[in-house]
């Protein structure tokens, strides 16, 4: 007989970050945080969301403020309310775009196929429904995979694109050893349970942690919007592999903080919400020459 699951599935990466690397450094912040998530309209705002049916599935999302168009991407398991703290931030500038990504939040998808790449092209789908010819993009941990294949894949859409905590392919070499161990025992276990429907979503997703992205170097090469590629020193993606990221995208900055695991848009959201906007608001520029040791510009 199949097992059947006492604990609910929100969100895979969300438990493991939580779990063992956010609580021991942030208890009580966490604490807030995870009060505020419960309590926040963000997510389930009846004046502000909608559904748009777009590529065989319903996708919820909801919009606030007016301006230039940005899209925020949520990560693994995740959801509109998982961007409390930049929504207030950034729509007092920008028409702020945010969605719950294919078979997560709101949006179900009872298919047995998901990929980074089927939810880029998703959320291109939705700006063209949304009559967006192209935006600012920012992208948290697997919503920053998918900004990162939406400036691949559909490069007109993306004016420019700050991403956090993404990484190019599912290996150790990318991520630290206990996140793929993990998520390597929790899919395993998952697939001794009975598979009722949310059960088979959560081995979906984990899946997708597990096997995916693989995206290359060159195609990194071909991104040719201004990029803020951003992690944290104590990071779940090593710091040398967002710095191959940089490396690999034209005109790039690269922003590592210090102290900070990946849950830097809400333990350091004054931060991410001043540099990100300061990156949007001005000019992409390239340091050469003296530069290099007079350069002193704040993004």
């Amino acid at each position: 007989m199949k097992k059947t699951s006492l604990i609910p599935q929100k969100s895979i990466l969300l438990f493991l970050v939580i779990s063992f690397l956010v609580i021991p450094c942030h208890g009580q912040a966490t604490n807030s945080w995870s009060s505020a998530l419960h309590f926040t309209i963000y997510g389930k705002n009846a004046k502000a969301g909608k559904y748009v049916t777009i590529r065989g599935f319903r996708m919820y999302y909801e919009t606030y403020g007016k301006g230039a168009p940005l899209l925020m991407i949520h990560g693994n398991g995740g959801s509109i309310s998982d961007f409390l703290y930049q929504i207030p931030y950034f729509s007092k500038r920008y028409k702020v775009i945010v969605a719950d990504s294919r078979a997560q939040g709101k949006s179900v998808d009872l298919g047995d196929s998901l990929s980074y790449e089927m939810m880029a092209d998703d959320l291109s789908a939705l700006l063209d429904r949304l009559h967006v010819d192209s935006c600012y993009v920012i992208g948290w941990s697997d919503g920053g995979i998918e900004g990162l294949l939406l400036a691949i894949r559909h490069p007109d859409k993306v004016k420019k694109l700050a991403v956090t905590g993404a990484n190019l392919w599912p290996d150790t070499t990318a991520a630290i050893p206990w996140v793929v161990n993990f998520a390597r025992q929790r899919y395993d276990s998952l697939l001794e349970l009975q598979q009722t429907p949310q059960i088979k979503n959560d081995v979906k997703l984990t899946h997708l942690l597990l096997y995916e992205p693989h995206i290359t170097l060159s195609e990194l090469h071909t991104i040719h919007c201004p990029t803020l590629i951003i992690g944290g020193d104590e990071d779940v993606i090593w710091p040398q592999h967002t710095l191959l990221i940089f490396e690999n995208i034209t005109k790039a900055y690269l922003w590592i903080l210090p102290d900070s695991g990946h849950f830097t848009p809400v333990f350091y959201r004054n931060e991410f919400n001043k540099t990100t906007g300061s990156f949007f608001n001005h000019p992409y520029k390239a340091v050469k020459g003296l530069d290099h040791f007079l350069q002193s510009q704040t993004l």
